[in-house]
């Protein structure tokens, strides 16, 4: 397959979720992305790449974890809810080294498709609308949660593409 035949555009230009306003749908688009650029890059890893944390650096495997606890943490805070305790051992557990890549892609593409189904029951809601995050409850916007979803994500697989890069260059992992 060349280059031409073999293009795909990113999600935000396929022209996709029309039908919702479009900070829903740039955030729709933002986990679509996550979802492709993470199978992507992080689908062949063995399980030590995967747990590997060349330098210090958080591993692809906790990166896959966090991405997926997070953005059900924020839905969380969006749906105007605070975290239960399922929430919190996760959280705590993010860092674990167990698991597979097929494994944990497995996990979060239903938790991303989960996500999808709650962002777009947030669609019809005021994106003005005050919502509290954390146990100090600070202060937030619906709007600002969806947006946060969106870049916080992006964060952090763009740490588990590199990590993914890195440890699949080194011999040593």
């Amino acid at each position: 397959m060349n280059d031409a035949t073999s293009f795909r555009p990113e999600p935000w230009l396929r022209g996709t979720h029309a039908e919702v306003p479009a900070v829903v749908r740039a955030v729709l688009h933002a986990l679509e992305l996550a979802q492709e650029d993470l199978r992507r890059w992080c689908a062949g890893l063995s399980n030590e790449q995967l747990h590997a944390q060349p330098t210090g650096i958080p591993s692809v495997a906790f990166q896959l974890r966090h991405i997926a606890d997070s953005v059900d943490r924020l839905l969380t805070y969006a749906e105007g809810n605070s975290l239960n305790d399922k929430q919190m051992a996760a959280l705590k557990a993010e860092g674990e080294t167990t698991g597979s890549a097929s494994e944990l892609l497995a996990e979060l593409d239903a938790t991303l498709a989960r996500s999808s189904q709650r962002v777009r029951a947030l669609a019809s809601q005021d994106l003005a609308a005050p919502r509290v995050v954390g146990k100090k409850r600070l202060p937030a916007t619906l709007a600002g949660l969806l947006v946060h979803v969106a870049d916080h994500t992006q964060r952090h697989v763009g740490q588990a593409i590199t990590t993914a890069k890195l440890v699949s260059a080194e011999k040593i992992f």
